[in-house]
Order: C-alpha cells, then structure tokens, then sequence
C-alpha cells in the first residue's frame, strides 16, 4: 500500500450527483489536490431514458455518455488532478477504500488495493430494478423468483448493488458501453416477443415508460398495470393520477390499484398455454384476483445503495421505518449519527449540529433533529441519502451535489437546496404530464421519441460527435 501524498477527494459513484460534484471539484480545488472518481461503469449511464430505449429500438447509443470528455478541463487556471477508475469498490473505511484491482500508475497496488483519502463522496444511489437493472439477466424469472425470499422493504444489508461496489463479480458483465447496448436490444426482443405482460408498480417507471410504452408500441400486446395504492404516483398531486388513469384507459390498459401482488401465487410457479401456444405464469393478487401474464416486470422501486456505508458508519444508515436504508446526513450533506444525549455529553465536547448548524444557531429550523459528525470528511449525497424530503431524482442529486467557495478559496460544506417535487413523466411518445413547482399537473404533447437524450450530453459538456464511443 502507498499512501497518497497529495490531497485526496474520492467521488465513489458518478450518476447524476457524482458525476456534477466530480467536475465541480476538479474545476474548483487548487493543484496539489487530486480528485479521484470510481465506478463501475465506463460510461455515465443516463438511467431515465434506458425503459424507452428497451421498447423503442435505434437510440441507445445516446444513452451512455462517455467520462473522459465529461471531465476535460477548459480553465486555464490551477486545477486539481483527476483521475478515472473503473473498478468496483470492495471495501470502505472513514479514510479508505480498496478496490476490486490495483492501479500502480495511481499508487493503488496489491494484495491490498487500498487507496488512502482525505474527503470522501458518497454517490452510490439507489439499486434499481430488473426491469432497467443493466447488471442483471435479460428475464423475469431471477427477479420475481427472488421476492418470494425476502421482502421489498427489507433494505438494509440486502439486495445491496451500488454503482462501483462488487455486486456483478462473477458475472461476464464490465459496465461498458457495447455491453449495455447489447442488454438494451436483447431486453427488446424479450419484451416484443412477450404476449402478455404484467408490469407491478404504480411509480414512474411502472407507468410512463412500460405500461404506456410498450402498449402504444405494440398496441396488440395484452398490458396489465398492477400497484398496492389507491393512487398512482402517490407522492404527486392527485390531478397526476387522473391524467395517467384516463391515459391509461384510453390505452386499453387493466389497472388494478389497491392490491399487491401475492408472492405465494409466485413461488407455486402455475402456467397455462394460450391459444397462440405460448406459456403463461398464472398469478394472484392478494385478494384472490388471477392474472395471466408471459412476462411479468416487477417496477418496485428503488433500494439505497448504503451496503458500504453500513462498513465504515453503521450508525449512519437508517434502521427502520419509512427512510429504512438511507443515510443520515446533515443540512451541510455531511454524514451524520444520531447526536448523544446532552446528559451524558457536553454539548461542547462532541461535533454535535442541527442538520448543518450549531445548537445555539437561532436561524436552525423547527423540527431538524440534533445529529453528530463522527468523520466530518465524509458527505454523501443522491438517492443513497435521507434528503430532508427530497424525492429521488437526478436533478436533486445534482442539485446536492453543489458546493460554494468561501473568499479564501476553501472550500465551504456542501448544502441541500430546497426539496422539489416536480416531475415530468411521459406516457407514451408523444404525451408529457408534469407537475411544475406550483404543484400543478399541465399536460403537452411535444414529447420526442429520445427522450431528448442529446440534451444530457449537452449538460455535462460532451460533444454529440462521441455518441458512438
């Protein structure tokens, strides 16, 4: 092991989050520091348009935008060093990591592949599932096999599969750009060759990109959408579910709402053959309602990517309840614990703040909880985070990501903005349902068959001239 003698910024993981944050400290920090970003793929994976492109083929080229271009500098002034590692992280400490090989040329070497840090990020996001997971295998079976083990609440500790951590070891997979273009196509095939299908799940992905997609584009198929709410996109203003719903039908597609899907139903593996001689798994709702389905996409949400948090700060990663597997962090996105009980510790003698701010801060907002930074060099930021309310979305973990300069140049803690809970869906090519900020839902039909994938590119300042590398 060599220790590194500069400065050292790790970025792990680079979404949406990691990947802003990442520019913005190779841009921001002076020479003499080094940031050094890893992840498991070769490309920024632009997850929201991955659904689409599985249903509409020609595009996914556009889809994985590449990192070098992403993080070349044009300042003229000092800048820090930075480095690209694709590896999967195997192991976190508060002041290291290892990695899954060793790069000698970056002083990271075996057996023990550890690379020491000073600061650390933590972007590792949300564990997504089959249905766009492109670490997985093209079918149905592994997932829904796999629900009837454990439960999709169960978060932490399992199902664990964070962007730059070991979890497709093993597998022929290497996160590159001709491998995900492959599963794009051969996940077509399977859902263009799939009669019937059962898409579970009344979120975003649920609805806009399969249950709408697939239908509009292969309007003989027989689409199923079945969620265990009352209400589509539950989080959202109700006027969101009644545009899908009357989509939805216009579409010709069942809606079963309020119900669940019956795991037991799953595990006894029933199928019968329909009349075009192809089979079918018959399963149940839990209140007894039989579906029949060749292809059953399980759209269930996503699960925080904390496996590795829960190595270096256990204490960190929420145990139970509603924000079960998420990380605590404080108003500065710094990683945070639950503060100890002033009788047992002066206030004065631990790193005790309220979401950012010291106890004794009059400007503190009502309801923030007292919380403690064991290592103040580790933020976290992204869907792996409890963001004070804000819904899982790449524009928020962008917005996470952003940090400010104080007049010296040092640099200040990263801060959350405001949660937002606007969002643009689209059902089918052409329809987009959004709610805007005023907490309206506005329907157009100037929705593109790409998704405006280009204009991804554009945001990270790579040239569409290098869609095809």
């Amino acid at each position: 092991m060599v220790t590194a003698l500069k400065k050292t910024v790790v970025v792990l993981g680079l979404s949406y989050g990691g990947a802003h944050a990442a520019r913005t400290l190779s841009q921001r920090l002076p020479r003499g520091w080094r940031v050094v970003c890893i992840d498991r793929n070769t490309h920024f994976n632009h997850l929201y348009v991955l659904p689409r492109f599985a249903v509409v083929p020609g595009h996914e080229h556009k889809a994985f935008i590449p990192y070098q271009p992403m993080m070349t500098l044009h300042d003229p002034t000092p800048v820090a060093e930075t480095v690209l590692l694709h590896a999967h992280i195997t192991s976190l400490a508060p002041n290291s990591l290892t990695l899954s090989h060793a790069f000698p040329e970056h002083g990271i070497e075996g057996p023990e592949r550890r690379l020491d840090f000073d600061y650390a990020l933590y972007a590792l996001g949300s564990h997504l599932p089959a249905p766009i997971n492109l670490w997985g295998p093209v079918s149905d079976d592994p997932d829904v096999f796999a629900v009837t083990k454990s439960t999709v609440q169960d978060v932490v500790g399992k199902r664990q599969s964070p962007s730059g951590v070991a979890e497709g070891k093993g597998s022929a997979y290497q996160g590159t750009k001709p491998e995900a273009i492959s599963w794009l196509q051969r996940f077509g095939e399977r859902i263009k060759s799939a009669s019937s299908i059962l898409v579970v799940g009344g979120g975003p992905l649920g609805v806009r990109e399969y249950s709408t997609d697939i239908k509009e584009r292969h309007p003989s198929k027989h689409v199923t959408l079945l969620h265990s709410r009352t209400q589509l996109l539950p989080t959202f203003v109700k006027g969101m579910h009644d545009e899908i719903v009357s989509t939805l039908t216009e579409l010709d597609i069942p809606t079963i709402l309020g119900d669940r899907l019956d795991l037991a139903s799953v595990k006894e593996g029933k199928t019968v053959i329909n009349p075009d001689g192809k089979k079918e798994r018959v399963v149940r709702t839990v209140s007894g309602r039989e579906i029949r389905a060749e292809l059953i996409l399980l759209c269930t949400g996503q699960v925080p990517n904390t496996g590795l948090m829960a190595q270096a700060v256990p204490e960190a990663v929420i145990s139970e309840g509603f924000k079960k597997g998420q990380t605590r962090v404080a108003r500065t996105m710094q990683v945070a614990v639950p503060a100890p009980s002033p009788k047992s510790h002066g206030i004065d003698s631990v790193r005790t703040v309220l979401n950012g701010l010291s106890l004794s801060d009059k400007r503190a907002q009502n309801g923030d909880k007292p919380v403690h930074l064991p290592y103040p060099n580790l933020f976290a930021v992204g869907d792996a985070v409890d963001g004070f309310g804000a819904n899982n979305a790449g524009r928020n973990s962008y917005y996470m990501a952003e940090r400010r300069e104080s007049s010296r140049g040092s640099a200040r803690p990263i801060r959350a903005r405001s949660s937002s809970k606007a969002i643009k869906i689209s059902l089918g090519m052409r329809k987009q349902l959004v709610q805007n900020e005023e907490g309206q839902a506005v329907t157009s039909m100037d929705g593109v068959e790409d998704l405006h994938a280009p204009s991804m590119w554009d945001l990270y300042g790579v040239s569409t001239d290098d869609m095809h590398r």
